[in-house]
């Protein structure tokens, strides 16, 4: 029996780039969850009725329920399938593979991806579809559109016991109606062993392929979110890694008080005990399994758009790319332009599209896009639509495989052969938004004044001057859609640059993310710190951020 619950609309029920994200005493408010998971059915349309949908998330508190509410509306609303997680658990890019492999129309992921966790943090929704990728915009207006005006929710009291494998057949209306709890890993780990040569990298991780034979001495940590399982699988039952050589594998509802946000200040613990020990690589991946943080020996760090441009370098080690062709290459604009060299020594395609997943999705499909990532620590490629923190990991143990050398080694040999994009972003987190909104309005004005290009800003000594001051717009090739005010961007004549985005993943507050990017192509053994100083002090001196924000440093420097 199909139940029809009468609702009123909550306001702010609008999607960001990421789905919609807020504190989990929102979400677990009478109706606002039915109300928002209702306008995510009713947007697909006349495709609902007896589609397959998958469902799953990152573990945080309120996901298991959550899942359990989003089985019943699915049986209220005519889907005919629905792929669950056990316990509600899937990764992202699990989510992402599980809807292509399975033909699906699409999938509801539960997740604040790198947010806290816990009763008093955050929660989120989002909707993913039948490429594997975030919705894009059109689909999310749409959905946001329906959250001002709904009137009712459907749902039907069908029983599933998601904390175990297993099939339920029901009958909803006389609609036949199957709910298959799925291990969460299987499909995944099915996924990594057709794009990468396992056999090679267990050989390497053992020691069985290395000089001496001493195994690879590996710190993976999964900061109690999501990949916890998968990491267990793969890095210690299929690749041989010493069980010690990963940590907190186990999803926790509040990430056991971490910040599953994996950079240098959120996975403190990671660098500290890389740094101490001998460690030949760290990685630390966020809540839901798609960014990834990589380390060398003593907590040699890798910018993600050093590794991206690293991955791009050495593609064709992957037997994924041998199989299937290197097309082109992407990043999103705030990321220091590493890869852009590397496409242009392969002869490839170059895209630089707006920070947000999706908008990388219509060139994979269109099969313009192999490689991707996004300076927010996101690498990925086209075996999905969503990046793919896990997936990163393998890349660089294929690449340290296949050069014999360890990751400061790769990456100084890439910056002498390529030059290097000297990179930092400063993030201040939880700022009042009004003063934000006020900085970010003020400084547009002045960087796309026309007397602003040619202008000469100086600090500690150097002097750039100003080649384009903009307000970033992405003309889609392949649907030719157009996005606008995707960040504030000042582009020098030497190729550095400023860029300045309010994020729009956080619950509360604003996220102001500063980003400083310098290439040199001799002196690429400095400091990062150092060598960004002047820049950094142009910025903060032109957009007044210490004098609208109140911060005299950021929450995060990466």
């Amino acid at each position: 029996m199909i139940e029809s619950v009468p609702t009123t609309p909550f306001e702010g029920q609008k999607p960001g780039t990421s789905g919609l994200r807020k504190k989990v005493k929102e979400f677990t408010q009478k109706n606002y969850t039915e109300n928002f998971v209702q306008c995510i059915l009713d947007a697909n349309g006349a495709a609902l009725a007896g589609s397959t949908l998958v469902v799953g998330g990152d573990g945080r508190y309120f996901c298991k329920e959550a899942c359990e509410l989003i089985v019943k509306l699915c049986a209220g609303n005519g889907v005919r399938r629905l792929l669950v997680g056990q316990n509600g658990i899937l990764s992202t890019p699990a989510v992402s593979s599980l809807i292509r492999r399975h033909k699906a129309l699409g999938g509801i992921v539960l997740t604040a991806s790198h947010n806290p966790g816990g009763p008093e943090n955050d929660f989120g929704i989002k909707f993913n579809c039948e490429n594997g990728g975030p919705a894009p915009d059109a689909f999310t207006n749409k959905i946001y559109a329906l959250s001002g005006e709904i009137k009712q929710y459907k749902l039907a009291q069908v029983a599933v016991d998601i904390s175990k494998p297993g099939v339920t057949n029901a009958e909803v209306a006389g609609n036949p109606f199957t709910v298959e709890v799925i291990d969460s890993v299987a499909d995944y780990v099915t996924l990594m062993k057709e794009i990468f040569d396992f056999e090679r990298l267990r050989d390497f991780v053992s020691g069985k392929s290395r000089p001496g034979g001493q195994p690879l001495k590996m710190r993976i940590d999964s900061m109690n979110g999501v990949t916890g399982s998968y990491v267990n699988e793969i890095f210690i039952n299929c690749l041989g890694a010493s069980t010690d050589g990963v940590v907190h594998t186990t999803p926790l509802p509040d990430f056991g008080g971490l910040h599953p946000d994996p950079n240098l200040t959120y996975a403190k613990d990671l660098v500290d005990t890389v740094r101490a020990g001998d460690y030949d690589i760290g990685a630390a991946f966020d809540g839901d399994g798609d960014r990834n943080m990589i380390i060398g020996r003593k907590a040699f760090f890798v910018t993600p758009s050093d590794s991206l441009a690293v991955i791009a370098h050495y593609l064709e080690c992957i037997p994924y790319f041998k199989r299937h062709g290197v097309q082109g290459l992407a990043r999103s604009m705030p990321t220091a332009s590493a890869v852009d060299r590397v496409a242009e020594a392969l002869g490839k395609e170059m895209f630089e599209v707006p920070t947000g997943w999706k908008y990388f999705g219509n060139l994979m499909d269109a099969g313009r896009l192999c490689l991707c990532g996004e300076e927010s620590f996101g690498t990925g490629s086209n075996h999905i639509r969503e990046k793919d923190g896990v997936w990163a990991v393998l890349a660089w143990l294929s690449i340290m495989s296949h050069t014999g050398k360890s990751i400061e080694e790769i990456c100084v040999e890439h910056w002498r052969r390529y030059g290097r994009n000297y990179f930092t972003r400063y993030d201040y987190e939880e700022c009042d938004l009004a003063p934000c909104n006020e900085m970010m309005a003020t400084l547009e004005k002045t960087i796309t004044d026309p007397a602003f290009v040619g202008r000469e800003l100086s600090a500690g000594g150097k002097t750039y001057k100003v080649k384009l001051g903009d307000n970033f717009s992405y003309n889609d090739p392949i649907d030719k859609s157009v996005s606008t005010k995707q960040g504030l961007r000042i582009v020098f004549t030497d190729g550095s640059r400023v860029v300045m985005r309010l994020s729009g993943t956080g619950s509360s507050g604003a996220t102001v993310r500063l980003y400083i990017d310098s290439y040199e192509k001799e002196n690429v053994l400095g400091s990062a710190s150092e060598m960004l100083k002047p820049l950094i002090d142009i910025a903060l001196e032109v957009s007044k951020l210490p004098s609208y924000t109140g911060r005299n440093a950021p929450t995060v420097i990466t």
